[in-house]
C-alpha cells in the first residue's frame, strides 16, 4: 500500500495540473471501488472550480473552492494518470476519470479496486469517519519528540506496531517504519512506552529525514506504485534495511547483517546490534 511519500508525491504531481482549475467532467465507469461511490458525486462537483490537492496521512484530498472536498485513498494497487483529453481509449482498470480546463484528464486506475472516493460538505471534512481519528502529521512542526512520547506513554505494544497505528502518527507504514527506527538507533521490538526523552527526539527526527528523502526521490516503487507521470519512484534504492536481508549493516562497522522477522504478521528488517 502506498505510504505518506507516495501519496505525497501524487498529489504534488496532480496539484501541477488541478489546483485552481475547473472540473469539467467526473467520468465513473463503475458504481464502486472499495466503497459505493456517494449518491449524486458527479452533480456535486462538476462545473465546479478546484481550490488545491494537498495530502492528509494517506489520503489525497481535492479541495472545492466554494466548499466541499473529494476524499481519495489508492488502495493496494491504484494510480492516479496524467493525460490529455483525448480519444484514447480506456484501460480496463480506469474507473475513474477526472477532465479539467486546459483539456487535462486524471485517471484513476485500480486493478484491484481497494481504493476508494468519497466527498465530504463543507465543514464536515474532520468528522469523516477515515480521517477523525488520525494522528498528527510526521512533517509539521507540531511534530515533536514529546508531541510522539505523550502519544506513545503507556503503550505496551512494540513501538514498530505503535509506529503503523494511524490514530498515533499519520501516514507511516511498515518500509518507512522499519527505516525510521534503524536511522533512529532503536529496536523494533522495544515497548512503545519506552521510547521517551532523548530516545523519541530521535525517533521523531529519523522519521522527518526518511519521509522528507523519500519524497525527493518520488517514493519507492515496490509493486504497482508509480508517480503521475508514469515514471517509477526510486527510494527502494536508498532503503538502509527494508528487503537488505542478509546484507551488511550500511550506517556502521559493527560486522552484523541486516535480519529479518515477522513482527504482527508484517515483515520487519532492523540490525540487532546497531538497534537496541
Amino acid at each position: 500500500m502506498p505510504e505518506l511519500p507516495e501519496v505525497e508525491t501524487v498529489c504534488r504531481g496532480l496539484a501541477r495540473v488541478m489546483d485552481g482549475k475547473r472540473l469539467v467532467r467526473l467520468d465513473l465507469h463503475r458504481p464502486d471501488l472499495r466503497f459505493p461511490f456517494p449518491k449524486g458525486l458527479r452533480e456535486r462537483v462538476e462545473g465546479r472550480r478546484i481550490g488545491i490537492v494537498e495530502r492528509r496521512a494517506k489520503y489525497i484530498l481535492i479541495r472545492l473552492e466554494d466548499g466541499g472536498t473529494m476524499i481519495g485513498h489508492l488502495g493496494m494497487s491504484g494510480r492516479m494518470m496524467i493525460g490529455r483529453d483525448t480519444n484514447e481509449p480506456l484501460g480496463a482498470h480506469d474507473h475513474v476519470v477526472f477532465a479539467v480546463e486546459d483539456g487535462v484528464t486524471v485517471r484513476f486506475n485500480d486493478p484491484r479496486r481497494f481504493g476508494f472516493l468519497d466527498f465530504a460538505e463543507a465543514g464536515a471534512l474532520g468528522a469523516h469517519p477515515m480521517l477523525v481519528t488520525l494522528g498528527p502529521e510526521p512533517l509539521s512542526d507540531a511534530f515533536t519528540g514529546a508531541v510522539l512520547a505523550r502519544r506513545l506513554a503507556g503503550r505496551k505494544s512494540s513501538i514498530k506496531s505503535a509506529l503503523l497505528d494511524q490514530k498515533i502518527v499519520a501516514g507511516i507504514g511498515n518500509i518507512y517504519a522499519s527505516e525510521a527506527l534503524y536511522w533512529a538507533g532503536i529496536s523494533p521490538q522495544r515497548s512503545a512506552d519506552d521510547v521517551s526523552g532523548t530516545h523519541a527526539e530521535g525517533l521523531a527526527l529519523a522519521i522527518k529525514q526518511v519521509l522528507t528523502r523519500a519524497i525527493a526521490a518520488g517514493g519507492s516503487s515496490l509493486r504497482d506504485f508509480v508517480q503521475t507521470s508514469g515514471e517509477l519512484g526510486y527510494f527502494q534504492h536508498e532503503w538502509a534495511v527494508y528487503g537488505r536481508e542478509g546484507e551488511p549493516c550500511p550506517g556502521c562497522d559493527c560486522g552484523k547483517t541486516i535480519e529479518k522477522f515477522v513482527q504482527n504478521a508484517r515483515a520487519t528488517f532492523h540490525c540487532p546490534r546497531r538497534q537496541t
